[in-house]
């Protein structure tokens, strides 16, 4: 566990002990969040130069599955939290036991989501009545992405305990593994090389299929052969009781339906995007990657604040929480503006790489223009969210998301870009309303919670 031992040792200084150790968890933790979205980009960049309409098919059949594993990851984030906690208590032999539960959580959802998205996916994308073909073409990638549920639940179970026992290491290097082998698997099975067919959206998606079976395998195999597996009670049963369980499946209750709420608002908006038509559903997909590219840093940004505010938490540290909490808030801050403004100015060489349509380019790039004003908003949101999780505050993170994003950002983006014919920009608004009311809503939440504890 040595990994932690400078977060839980005396410095004159804990303000930038604790930036640094911040610093140094987002990195590889922020890159492994990147590899993540990187797998998306790589599909689309594929799927966008063989054909815009096949772009389309592999953003709409991606919605309903993007669902589904975003809830499905939220709920497994008591993995990390417990894990993080019993460190910060001192006591990580009891951290097999919350890795062995989520794993048989993350097999459990994977299946059940996955049977349930082949045999009803399709019938749910047909019911919103989207422009004509739409649905049927999405549905081979919606298929296809939901027999990967599995696999890629198992590999975040096992990213998840390697971040909080202080390996985020292993699991970035295994993302980037994993995109090596989406990327050969895109370019062999998208355009259709070596005499194979061409599959488009369906290509990309046994691409991505693939991609996470080898990164559950590696993941996993490493860390049943860590030599600090016995210490950790990899191979023992949990001894942590029954109470500790249903703490466990708290945390993630609050996390999963927080995240499935979000998804589902923006998944949502495919659906919106779809009701105008299929160029602006993939433009909404080009500014929703980049964008997405974007919030893998703040997520990163967001586990490793988790972490520090757990163990402080799980150490009886008042001022620690607060104090982690706060650098973390800064950081995503201070992020959100130096990106904002390099994606504002080259919002049209961004949106070109993803296509040649020079009419999906200008509206990409229009979209882009917008995005850029939220992701200072976004990235302060995702981690004063998983800040309050981290010190047992589990409701108000999914009160403010289900208010935000279901209540206010999707019946917005509606009226804004059908009813008053705004098109994409009105999506973008939306999501710049809901994204700023999320982050004042949930910082307001913690600095409530510190004045108590004061």
């Amino acid at each position: 566990m040595s990994g932690y031992l400078e977060i839980m040792q005396p410095d004159p200084n804990p303000w930038r002990r604790d930036l640094a150790v911040l610093l140094r968890l987002t990195g590889p933790v922020a890159a492994a969040r990147l590899g993540v979205m990187a797998m998306g980009l790589t599909d689309a960049l594929v799927v966008g130069r063989y054909s815009a309409e096949q772009l389309g098919f592999q953003a709409l059949g991606w919605t309903l599955p993007a669902v589904a594993m975003v809830g499905a990851m939220g709920f497994l984030s008591g993995v990390q939290v417990m894990a993080a906690r019993y460190i910060g208590e001192g006591r990580p032999e009891l951290t097999g036991g919350v890795l062995r539960r989520g794993l048989r959580y993350a097999l459990g959802l994977g299946l059940g989501g996955g049977l349930f998205l082949i045999l009803f996916g399709p019938a749910i994308l047909e019911s919103f009545h989207m422009a004509p073909g739409l649905a049927q073409g999405a549905t081979p990638a919606l298929r296809i992405f939901a027999l990967s549920l599995p696999a890629v639940l198992l590999g975040t179970c096992g990213g998840l305990y390697l971040e909080a026992v202080g390996k985020p290491s292993v699991s970035m290097g295994a993302m980037w593994a994993a995109n090596l082998v989406n990327l050969a698997l895109d370019l062999l099975l998208v355009p259709g090389s070596f005499g194979l067919p061409a599959l488009g959206a369906a290509g990309a998606a046994c691409a991505t299929l693939g991609a996470r079976l080898f990164l559950a395998a590696v993941l996993l195999i490493y860390i049943f052969r860590m030599k600090q597996a016995r210490v950790l009670g990899l191979f023992e049963p949990a001894r942590d009781g029954h109470a500790a369980a249903v703490e466990q499946r708290r945390l993630g209750y609050g996390a999963g339906a927080s995240q499935l709420v979000e998804s589902a608002a923006f998944s949502g908006m495919n659906v919106v995007a779809g009701w105008i038509g299929a160029l602006t559903v993939a433009g909404w997909a080009v500014v929703l990657n980049v964008s997405a590219i974007v919030f893998m840093a703040p997520l990163g940004l967001s586990t490793a604040t988790a972490v520090l505010v757990g163990h402080a938490y799980g150490a009886r540290d008042a001022a620690g929480v607060r104090r982690a909490a706060v650098l973390g808030f800064l950081t995503a801050t201070a992020y959100g503006v130096l990106v904002g403004v390099p994606v504002f100015l080259l919002r049209r060489p961004l949106a070109a790489a993803y296509s040649a349509d020079p009419a999906l380019t200008a509206l990409a790039a229009g979209g882009l223009g917008l995005a850029a004003l939220f992701f200072a908003a976004d990235a302060v949101q995702v981690v004063a969210a998983q800040a309050l999780r981290a010190r047992a505050d589990v409701l108000a993170p999914t009160v403010t998301h289900i208010a935000s994003y279901a209540v206010v950002m999707l019946p917005l983006g509606w009226l804004l870009a059908l009813r008053l014919d705004m098109d994409l920009t009105g999506i973008l608004l939306a999501v710049v309303i809901a994204s700023f009311l999320s982050a004042g809503l949930l910082i307001g939440r913690f600095w409530v919670l510190a004045r108590r504890e004061a």
